[in-house]
């Protein structure tokens, strides 16, 4: 196979792992080439340039050769200022980071999603509810996946929503029509209805929007749970206990 290089591509660093002495495997989403891991050799040297340019939510410009499945950097710079991040938007950085690792295929172009990434990290900038952003990022992830949420009909009969009637939500089919109202994934059809507008302004239909989301989302890792997910729950505990002190 014939070697390729690749200029000047704008990318982001999903995560990185080090990688024999000195060395670092990086897990990139880039705009034209979708998902990749690079090698960036030499990258943990104490005298590397690189070692304030590749890291997480940092605008990148990158260049590498590749003729396997595994690339080999070859340069990076700044493409744009840092994107200021801490507590619950940086969190959400990092979860959008993983949502994008497992259910991106890698060498599979998605310039959507890039685009919606790069809107999304900087959305994160100085909000205070993070939840509507991360609802946004989801739904059109999952649309630009080709998992649309069906939120507008009955999968059995093919009618609108009703507004007063109940369904359930089946990841696999969409709402189906029950007389049940308990479960994790029954919903009203207003409720569903809202959702498919997004108005997640009304905490109530933004509620409504995480606890469809993240059943949905959760089929599609096939029930992995995300580390960035399992830190929120613990401090969320925390915080719980605090209060209750």
């Amino acid at each position: 196979m014939t070697a390729r290089r690749v200029q000047n591509q704008p990318a982001w660093l999903l995560h990185h792992r080090p990688f024999q002495d000195s060395s670092r495997i990086l897990d990139v989403l880039s705009r034209d080439h979708g998902r990749l891991s690079l090698v960036a050799r030499g990258s943990r040297s104490a005298k590397s340039k690189l070692k304030g340019i590749l890291r997480p939510f940092l605008p990148l410009q990158l260049t590498w050769v590749i003729k396997s499945d595994l690339g080999t950097l070859t340069g990076a710079e700044m493409n744009g200022a840092p994107i200021a991040l801490s507590g619950d938007s940086l969190l959400s950085a990092y979860y959008l980071n993983e949502l994008l690792l497992n259910l991106l295929h890698r060498h599979d172009p998605q310039p959507e999603i890039f685009a919606a990434y790069h809107a999304t990290i900087n959305d994160l900038q100085g909000q205070r509810d993070v939840a509507q952003v991360l609802r946004h990022f989801e739904l059109e992830l999952l649309r630009l996946l080709g998992y649309a949420l069906n939120l507008d009909h009955d999968t059995d009969t093919g009618a609108a929503l009703e507004p007063e009637a109940e369904y359930e939500y089946q990841v696999e089919r969409g709402p189906v029509t029950v007389v049940n109202r308990d479960g994790p994934m029954v919903f009203t059809g207003a409720e569903l209805i809202a959702v498919a507008r997004e108005e997640f302004s009304d905490a109530a239909t933004l509620k409504h929007a995480g606890r469809l989301l993240r059943q949905v989302i959760a089929w599609h890792l096939d029930g992995k749970e995300l580390k960035s997910r399992k830190v929120l729950k613990a401090l969320r505990r925390g915080v719980d206990r605090q209060e209750q002190a």
